[in-house]
């Protein structure tokens, strides 16, 4: 029986500078500030009743320290433990009380060398979905997916699928079935992972979720009036790929946050997975306009679960494979 994991939970990220990360994501997007120390800046979406979904620690360096799961009960955990154990992934827990607001959670390397957490309990914070008074900037929701860059994207799916149990809503291949990248998903929606062909492992972007298509607009004209409009990547637009609109920013860190809104709903069993081509323009965006090179060439690295330094990437591969979505 594969583990009950419901959804993303949260990303670790480092940052050399918490006033200006404070500045970009308080100030310009819209986060809520949960609370901060002189090292730490724990950050939250208007909808989200847990303590946080995006951590940002003071550090030498930008770096990814890991990618979090949320699971819906500590005895999870232990499946977990023992899926690491079963494939020999350096693995450690993290006791109650070891971080601010979580609970006992285990941290693994991932098949494809990605530090991945997974955590049962969160304190909880007030909600502040309808608290429209203190709406501003994007209007943050909630934290939506994670996107990484891994060398062997069937490697990759294959483990997800068959031993955490998410499946599958859409990819990408070429004419000869080799699989580019994969959208995976366990909330019912079209991803929670999403897995893209490239030098990796690393982390892509983290997606959040906007409460309308104007939020995404609105943040262009923030950060613009604020003099940070270089720090828009790529968008406004939509997707092929999920439907959605995005809009890709880079943090003064250059990690790169999602903004995303509308995408459907992929809950039914029998969910047929959508196929795009890898020559298809519009599966990148739905209006035809291409993405930059900074797209495909640059995400963040991520830390060793255990030695916390850098994970040392693997060059890309593609290998002839067509995805099995039976499950």
């Amino acid at each position: 029986m594969v583990p009950n994991i419901t959804r993303a939970g949260r990303a670790v990220l480092h940052v050399t500078d918490l006033a200006a990360s404070r500045r970009f994501y308080v100030d310009a997007l819209g986060f809520v500030e949960t609370e901060s120390d002189d090292h730490h800046l724990y950050l939250r979406g208007y909808e989200e009743q847990h303590h946080h979904s995006l951590l940002l620690k003071k550090a030498e360096k930008p770096a990814v320290e890991v990618i979090s799961y949320k699971v819906n009960h500590e005895s999870v955990l232990d499946q977990l433990e023992e899926i690491a154990k079963r494939n020999n992934f350096p693995y450690r827990w993290v006791e109650k009380g070891e971080q601010r607001a979580v609970g006992k959670a285990l941290r693994m390397q991932d098949i494809s060398g990605m530090s991945v957490e997974f955590f049962a309990e969160m304190e909880h914070a007030e909600r502040l979905l309808q608290r429209y008074d203190l709406y501003k900037g994007a209007r943050i929701q909630r934290i939506d997916h994670l996107n990484c860059l891994v060398p062997d994207v069937e490697k990759a799916y294959q483990f997800y699928r068959d031993q955490l149990g998410f499946r599958c809503s859409e990819y990408t291949e070429d004419d000869n079935g080799k699989l580019w990248a994969i959208w995976t998903h366990r909330k019912g929606n079209v991803h929670d992972q999403a897995f893209m062909n490239g030098d990796g492992p690393l982390l892509h972007h983290v997606g959040y979720w906007l409460p309308d298509p104007l939020a995404l607009i609105h943040a262009c004209d923030v950060l613009a009036a604020m003099k940070m409009a270089d720090q828009i990547e790529r968008g406004p637009g939509r997707h092929g790929l999920s439907n959605a609109f995005f809009l890709y920013l880079r943090d003064p860190d250059g990690h790169r946050i999602e903004l995303y809104f509308g995408d459907y709903f992929t809950g039914d069993g029998d969910f047929q997975p959508k196929r795009w081509s890898v020559h298809d323009k519009t599966r990148q965006t739905f209006w035809g306009h291409e993405a930059p090179d900074s797209w495909f060439n640059e995400a963040s690295p991520f830390l060793h679960v255990i030695t916390q330094e850098e994970v040392k990437r693997e060059e890309a591969t593609l290998s002839l494979y067509k995805p099995d979505f039976s499950m």
